[in-house]
């Protein structure tokens, strides 16, 4: 890491820590919703929202900070980006949680569990890798492993989305139209989340180049 001669706020790390801490409350809580039966998905979802309010407060304090102090750890963009990309990814595991009960979605594709797993694999290295970013340690492990579970996740997205959109019989109810459309919906929701993690990992990247 680069030498400095002028102090600066480190405070920043457990905010991002405690941001990534919540993202994995979040992501297993979705993983608990997406195996449970449908009336209790409900109440699990809620859940899921209590930790997307509670990253929504990290990232105000993350913003609040940057705002406050003189000398920041690095480049106050890459503070911004990073809180922004860490709050997407809460933010597209709660909307995926939201759209299975709005929707009232019964039976979910296995695909869409396996979807689920590759995120809650990706949570759990992103807040590992958080406590680190404070001394720029051992970090590219990480972002090369969420780049692969990303990868990982690409590969479900597309076998859920050809299970939906190819059936085996033509499908002809509007009403079993209509379910796929809202599936879909889900999955691309659940991708987004995935791309989010890894938009998370490259911002660790950038930060960590040009703090070398």
């Amino acid at each position: 890491m680069a030498f400095r001669l002028t102090p600066h706020e480190r405070g920043f790390y457990p905010l991002f820590t405690r941001a990534a801490e919540n993202i994995v409350v979040a992501a297993n809580e979705l993983n608990a919703l997406v195996r449970a039966p449908s009336d209790e998905r409900a109440a699990i979802a809620k859940r899921v929202k209590d930790a997307e309010n509670a990253g929504d407060e990290v990232t105000h304090e993350i913003l609040v900070k940057l705002n406050s102090v003189f000398v920041t750890p690095f480049d106050r963009e890459d503070i911004y980006r990073l809180a922004g990309s860490l709050d997407d990814v809460v933010d597209a595991i709660e909307e995926a949680a939201d759209r299975i009960v709005l929707y009232r979605l019964e039976r979910l594709p296995a695909g869409i569990a396996m979807q689920v797993d590759v995120l809650c694999r990706a949570a759990a290295a992103t807040a590992e890798a958080m406590p680190r970013l404070e001394r720029m340690s051992q970090l590219r492990d990480y972002w090369i492993h969420v780049n692969s579970l990303e990868d990982e996740a690409d590969e479900a997205y597309h076998a859920v989305l050809a299970g939906l959109l190819t059936p085996d019989e033509a499908i002809t109810d509007p009403a079993a139209v209509l379910e796929i459309i809202k599936l879909k919906e889900v999955v691309d929701t659940l991708e987004e989340a995935a791309d989010a993690f890894e938009t998370v990992a490259n911002t660790v990247e950038s930060i960590a180049v040009k703090e070398a």
